[in-house]
């Protein structure tokens, strides 16, 4: 492990990030590049994170996911209900121009496409299933499927 040292302004949070970016560096480099990788900004190593925060509401009789998703356009969201029980969000952040892409000191903020598959507490339908945009915030709202209750037993 790289050793730090630490200078008379840099505080125990700066040796944090490095140790953490170096703990993400190695630790893809160990599975052989599955996942997103990091970008290096003046020899410091910043991971990608390429997905987004989520709520998973399970109220009454329908299902409430909230996403986040700042700095998206309303035309880069896709939602899809992939079955009763999974709902896949992907999205797409513009990047820079080369122009504003230069001279960082940091960089954390990631550009390209973001997917996220989350698990629903119960299983839906898609009849009656509502998606909104606003302000970054994505909500879908998603009516359970009727659950029977109890099996008649044929009587002999």
């Amino acid at each position: 492990m790289t050793r730090i040292e630490r200078g008379p302004y840099r505080s125990i949070w700066q040796d944090f990030d490095d140790l953490m970016a170096e703990m993400e560096s190695r630790f893809q480099s160990m599975i052989g590049g599955i996942g997103a990788r990091g970008e290096e900004v003046r020899g410091r190593i910043v991971p990608a994170v390429r997905d987004f925060r989520v709520d998973v509401r399970d109220h009454e009789d329908e299902v409430i996911v909230v996403a986040d998703l700042p700095g998206v356009e309303k035309e880069n969201v896709a939602v899809r209900l992939i079955d009763p029980q999974h709902l896949e969000i992907v999205s797409i952040r513009s990047g820079q121009t080369e122009e504003e892409a230069r001279d960082f000191f940091m960089r954390e903020r990631v550009y390209g496409q973001m997917s996220r598959t989350v698990m629903l507490p119960a299983e839906v339908n898609e009849e009656g299933a509502a998606a909104s945009f606003k302000n970054g915030v994505l909500e879908v709202r998603l009516k359970k499927a009727p659950v029977e209750t109890g099996t008649t037993i044929p009587i002999e």
